[in-house]
């Protein structure tokens, strides 16, 4: 199975509104962080990922018509070299607002201390994956600089707007709804309202005293 649909947006931008969306509107499975805690077999499959083994991507994604979010978003050109007629949706967000929900979510439920928390080496080997390719990948140990992480974020996604080109890639802010998404795919309305899920509130109550799940 080939990628309809390649989500180039950080977390913490409506990719789980996102992934929500596109299942309903027939683009599922969508491949997002959650399916990662969901089948930790993928975890070192990742990490060759990131170590540069790229066709490991094809083996994590074999199953799935669309995929947003971390970890996948990183490798969204390699997605696209191999799923050439995919089109890419690229979730912004207001880039303060953005820094302000990963430092409170994702990021803090990374460094937080485990104390005496018993050891789960499932989520030993997520915390390092996450580590690897967010904090030390994307953001060189220095996401605490929000001027860096402000600036990493931006340039993402100027890179992103720079490499595909315009008929193929769709901008989207979640707040939007359904009408670009659906025009942009060629798919009818939903009657029901566009998902609004895992907001900071939401986050920090599924992973209390757990490591981190992506948005």
């Amino acid at each position: 199975m080939s990628l309809k649909v390649i989500g180039a947006g950080f977390g913490r931008t409506g990719t789980a509104s996102l992934k929500n969306a596109l299942e309903l509107i027939g683009y599922g499975p969508c491949y997002h962080m959650t399916e990662v805690f969901g089948h930790p077999e993928h975890i070192p499959l990742w990490e060759r990922v990131i170590q540069g083994d790229l066709n490991r991507l094809e083996t994590i994604l074999a199953d799935y018509v669309s995929s947003c979010d971390w970890p996948a978003c990183t490798f969204y050109e390699a997605l696209i070299a191999t799923n050439p007629d995919a089109k890419v949706i690229l979730t912004v967000r207001d880039p303060e607002k953005w820094y302000e929900s990963v430092r409170t979510t994702i990021y803090a439920s990374s460094t937080r201390p485990r104390g005496d928390a018993p050891v789960d080496p499932v989520r030993t080997a997520q915390g390092r994956m996450v580590g690897q390719l967010i904090w030390q990948g994307e953001f060189r140990g220095r996401f605490e600089d929000k001027a860096y992480a402000i600036d990493v974020f931006n340039g993402h996604n100027e890179a992103v707007k720079q490499t595909v080109p315009a008929d193929k890639l769709l901008v989207f802010d979640v707040k939007q709804g359904w009408e670009p998404l659906c025009a942009f795919l060629g798919a009818p309305v939903p009657d029901e309202p566009f998902p609004r899920v895992n907001d900071r509130d939401s986050f920090l109550a599924m992973v209390s005293g757990e490591p981190p799940e992506q948005a």
